[in-house]
Formats: structure tokens, C-alpha cells, sequence
């Protein structure tokens, strides 16, 4: 197994796998130590080197993530280069929180900001404060989007909303944020992180095979005939209910029991 030992922005609270993406240091800008880190913390996920039941996203600081480090882009010898580098690492740590099977919740407090926006719409779950704004952010900078804020943002708002909120760098409030589906839901600033580390225990307490498919099943659904989709949950559920977990759930229910689904991994 894998040691956490010698990381200092990727720990283990219990079941969760914590990575901090900003951290106060840095202003809160996305923090490519963090970065590196968490990708090869989701490598060893994904190996089953770590055992983990959900990830959790955080920022350190005021803010969830301010997004890029513009100065550092500004100082530069190469600023094509140095960008394209960033937008690699970055773009390693999306392809895996993608490609996990566990759930992924983002804990957003004050700002999240060009890349800290597209690590919000990369996440499963998305808890927010009262005070939480969002904004594109790139076009301020004469910028395009990268972290997969093109391809999310459209399918959680639509197109056209999307356009609207990437062309405008339009700020978006946390009332606003809910009703686009861009958060989850609101807590007070203060419990931002308290909450999302519960949802995500709760999560990783759960029924982790079914997280999977779920989360398969949904990842597919965009580019899916309805007809194939249909196909695709008959075959995953009829899995599901010969296996341990589904076995565990169903007999619990009949039993008016809670299930122990810990018990069937």
C-alpha cells in the first residue's frame, strides 16, 4: 500500500481522500505542489494502492481556488510553454478524478476561479457558503478555458448559459451557483469544509460498488441513445443484484436492517 506519509496536501480523514488544490500561500491560486500531489495520490487510488471510500477537494485559505497563478504566467521566459505545462498537470489531475470510481465532493468556500471553477464542475458534489462566488475568469486575462470548464459548464447549464458565463466572465453568487446546478447546495461559510467532509464520509461509508456503476451510468448518458442507456442499466443493475453489495442491501431491507455494505468489500 501506499504511504501518505511524506505528502503535505493529500492526507486520509478516515475513508476520504483529502486533497487541498490551493492553498493561502500561494493567495489561494491553484498550487501545482498540490497539484502533483493529488495526482499521484489518484494514481495510487485508482491502482488500489490507497483505500479510499470518496476524495474530498479543498482549498487552504480564504478561498477554495482563486485560479491560476497569473504572475507566475506574467514572469515566464516562455509563456506559451509554461502554460501548456500547467494545463497538462492540471489536466492529468481532471482525467483522474474523472476516471474514479469513487465519489468526489468539493467543500467551496469564498472563491472558485477559472481553474478552481472547473475543479467545482469536475466534482460529483459541490457544498458552497453563503459568501461562495464563481466566475470563468479567463477572458479577464485574454485567456480559454482549460481543467474541462468547456466541456463540464455546458452540460450542467446548457450551452448557451455556459457561453453566457464564460464570454461574459459573468460572477455568479451562491444562490445563483444552486440554481444552475453549479453547487449542490449552501451551508454557513464557517461549515463549508465541516459539511462536505461529512457528505463525503457518508459517501465512503456506503455502498461503493453502486457509487461506481451510478457514476458510470451517468458519465455515459451524454453521448448515450436512450435505447442503449436502457441496455446499459439493465445489465448494470441485474450486476449489481448478484453481487455482494446488491445481496447486502436487499436482504437488509427485507430484514428491516441497515445494511453493512463495509462488510462486502
Amino acid at each position: 500500500m501506499t504511504s501518505l506519509d511524506t505528502y503535505r496536501f493529500v492526507r486520509l480523514d478516515g475513508d476520504v481522500l483529502r486533497i487541498a488544490v490551493a492553498t493561502a500561500g500561494k493567495g489561494t491560486s491553484l498550487d501545482f505542489d498540490c497539484v502533483d500531489e493529488g495526482t499521484a495520490a489518484l494514481r495510487a487510488l485508482t491502482a488500489g494502492e490507497i483505500r479510499a471510500g470518496a476524495v474530498l477537494l479543498v482549498g487552504e485559505g480564504a478561498n477554495f481556488c482563486a485560479g491560476g497563478n497569473v504572475r507566475d504566467f506574467a514572469s515566464a521566459p516562455d509563456r506559451g510553454a509554461y502554460v501548456l505545462d500547467v494545463a497538462h498537470r492540471l489536466h492529468d489531475f481532471v482525467r483522474l478524478l474523472a476516471a474514479t470510481t469513487v465519489p468526489v465532493v468539493a467543500a467551496v468556500q469564498g472563491w472558485a476561479a477559472g481553474a478552481g471553477m472547473s475543479l467545482v464542475c469536475a466534482a460529483d458534489i459541490a457544498i458552497g457558503g453563503q459568501s461562495t462566488k464563481m466566475r470563468a475568469a479567463y477572458p479577464g486575462v485574454g485567456l480559454s478555458p482549460d481543467g474541462g470548464m468547456s466541456f463540464t459548464l455546458p452540460r450542467i447549464v446548457g450551452t448557451r448559459k455556459a457561453s453566457e458565463l464564460i464570454l461574459t466572465d459573468a460572477v455568479v453568487d451562491a444562490d445563483e451557483a444552486v440554481r444552475l446546478g453549479l453547487l449542490s447546495r449552501l451551508v454557513a461559510d464557517d461549515e463549508v469544509q465541516t459539511e462536505a467532509l461529512r457528505v463525503a464520509a457518508g459517501l465512503a461509508d456506503g455502498p461503493t460498488s453502486s457509487y461506481a456503476s451510478i457514476k458510470a451510468l451517468l458519465a455515459r448518458s451524454g453521448d448515450s441513445s436512450l435505447s442503449d442507456q436502457l441496455d446499459a442499466e439493465a445489465a448494470s443493475i441485474s450486476a449489481a443484484a448478484a453481487g455482494p453489495t446488491g445481496r447486502e442491501g436487499v436482504d437488509a431491507f427485507v430484514e428491516k436492517r441497515r445494511p453493512d455494505f463495509r462488510a462486502t468489500r
